[in-house]
C-alpha cells in the first residue's frame, strides 16, 4: 500500500507542479483561457473583468503548483490530499462538461505547451482523480522527505517563487514562449501546409459601420473607406490539416488594403508594435514608442502600429501619444498570441521574429546609436538565451536550494537518530 500511494503521490505531484508552472509563467494567456471558459458559461457580462481573471489566473496556478510542491515533500499530508482531490473533481467536472458541449476545443490545463483534446483531457483527469482519492484514503503512508521543523522553509519559499515567477511574466514577457510566433519562428513557414495534406477552408467575416447601421463583409466584397471597422471573425468551414499559423492577416485601417505579403517578405527589418485593444494599453511608455519610430523612419525601417480595436479607439490612442506611425488591423486572437503585453513590440526580418519586448522593456535607442543600423546593434540580433539555459536558471534558483534544504534536513535528522542509538 506504501507503494501504491507514493507511486500515486509522485504522479499527481508532477503533474500540479508541471501544470501549475507553465500557466504560472504565462499569467495572460491563463488569463484569456479563464475568460473563454467564462463566456462559454454565459457569464461573460457578469465576470469577465479583466482584474477579476487576471487575478483568479495567478492565484489558480500559484495554487496548483504549491500543492504539487507540497504533495512531493509530503507537507501536512492531510490536508493537502484532501486539496488535491477537491481540485481534481472540480477539474473533472469541467472536462466531462468540455467533453459533452465542447465549446472550448482546448482545455489550456497545460498552457500552449501541451495540447490535448478534450477527450485526452478528461481522461487525464480521471487518472489524476483515482490517484488523488488514493493519496486521500492512506495520506500517512507518505514518506516526508524534510522535518516539520523546516515544513515552512519549503511552504514559504515555495509561494514566493511561483508568485514571484507571474508578477516577472506580467512585468516582461514569458520565460517560454510555446506559442507558434516565438523567437527564431519563420511567420510564412509557419503558414505553410505540408504537400499532400488536405487544406482547410476558413472564411472570414468583417463587421463594419456606417451612420449607425452594422453590416458583415466578405473579403469579396469588402466596402470601401466610407465604412469604419468594428470587429473580425473566422470560421472554418471544411476540416483539413491546420498551420500552426492560419489567421495572421494585416489590413491597413485606413484603405482595408491587406499588405501581409508586403510585410512578410520585406527582406529588412520591421517594427510591429501590437495592441489587441488600445483602450486598455498601457500608455507609460508612449515616449520610448515615439524615439522607436523616430529610429526606424531614420532609418527607413516599416514601423506599423496593429490592433483589433476600431477606427475611435485608434483616434484616442494619437491623441494620448501623439502617435504618426500607420494602424493596421488584425485579428485579435492573433494579436493575443503574439505577444503577451499590451502594447508589446515585435521586430521581424523576411518574416523571422528576430525579437520581443514588452512595453515595459522597450529599447532604449541612445543618440550614440540611431547613426547605426539594426545590423550593428545587439538588439538586431536574435537572443542568445537558449531553453537548456533557462531550465538550468530555474532549477538553480529552485530545485537545488529545496533539495540543499533537503539533504541538511536528512543529515541533521541522521545523526540524531544516530545520537539517540
Amino acid at each position: 500500500m506504501k507503494v501504491i500511494v507514493n507511486i500515486c503521490r509522485f504522479i499527481v505531484a508532477l503533474v500540479f507542479i508541471f501544470s501549475g508552472f507553465v500557466k504560472a509563467i504565462d499569467p495572460m494567456g491563463t488569463q484569456y483561457k479563464i475568460e473563454d471558459y467564462v463566456k462559454a458559461a454565459g457569464l461573460g457580462d457578469v465576470l469577465c473583468n479583466q482584474w477579476l481573471t487576471l487575478g483568479t489566473s495567478v492565484l489558480l496556478s500559484a495554487v496548483e503548483f504549491c500543492i504539487g510542491v507540497l504533495l512531493l515533500f509530503a507537507i501536512h499530508r492531510r490536508l493537502i490530499s484532501k486539496l488535491a482531490v477537491a481540485m481534481m473533481s472540480v477539474m473533472t467536472i469541467i472536462t466531462l462538461w468540455l467533453w459533452i458541449a465542447n465549446p472550448i476545443s482546448d482545455c489550456g490545463c497545460f498552457g500552449d505547451a501541451i495540447h490535448l483534446t478534450n477527450g485526452q483531457t478528461l481522461l487525464k483527469n480521471i487518472v489524476l482523480l483515482a490517484c488523488a482519492l488514493v493519496i486521500a484514503w492512506k495520506p500517512l503512508c507518505m514518506m516526508r522527505f524534510i522535518s516539520k521543523t523546516n515544513q515552512w522553509i519549503v511552504m514559504n519559499y515555495t509561494v514566493l517563487f511561483i508568485l514571484g515567477s507571474s508578477i516577472w511574466s506580467l512585468y516582461d514577457l514569458p520565460m517560454f514562449d510555446f506559442r507558434p510566433y516565438h523567437i527564431g519562428a519563420n511567420i510564412p513557414q509557419g503558414m505553410e501546409i505540408p504537400e499532400g495534406e488536405k487544406q482547410p477552408e476558413f472564411e472570414t467575416t468583417f463587421i463594419m459601420e456606417k451612420d449607425g447601421v452594422k453590416k458583415e463583409f466578405t473579403l469579396d466584397n469588402y466596402p470601401d473607406s466610407t465604412w469604419t471597422f468594428v470587429d473580425s471573425k473566422s470560421i472554418q468551414v471544411s476540416e483539413g490539416y491546420v498551420p500552426p499559423i492560419h489567421d495572421f492577416s494585416i489590413v491597413r485601417s485606413d484603405d482595408g488594403e491587406d499588405i501581409t505579403e508586403q510585410v512578410l517578405a520585406c527582406e529588412g527589418y520591421t517594427f510591429l508594435l501590437v495592441s489587441p485593444h488600445l483602450e486598455q494599453a498601457s500608455d507609460t511608455n508612449f515616449g520610448e514608442i515615439d524615439q522607436l519610430y523616430e529610429y526606424a523612419q531614420e532609418h527607413d525601417y516599416p514601423f506599423y502600429c496593429l490592433t483589433a480595436s476600431n477606427e475611435g479607439a485608434i483616434e484616442r490612442w494619437k491623441e494620448i501619444t501623439g502617435a504618426e506611425y500607420e494602424f493596421c488591423t488584425t485579428d485579435e486572437i492573433t494579436l493575443k498570441t503574439i505577444i503577451r503585453s499590451n502594447p508589446g513590440l515585435v521586430l521581424i526580418k523576411q518574416g523571422t521574429v528576430i525579437r520581443k519586448w514588452s512595453h515595459n522593456s522597450l529599447p532604449v535607442v541612445n543618440t550614440e546609436e540611431t547613426s547605426l543600423p539594426l545590423e550593428k546593434l545587439a538588439i538586431g540580433q536574435m537572443p542568445e538565451d537558449s531553453v537548456p539555459r533557462k531550465i538550468a536558471m530555474i532549477l538553480l534558483w529552485f530545485a537545488l536550494p529545496l533539495f540543499m534544504l533537503t539533504l541538511a534536513d536528512r543529515l541533521w535528522a541522521w545523526t540524531r537518530w544516530l545520537k539517540k542509538k
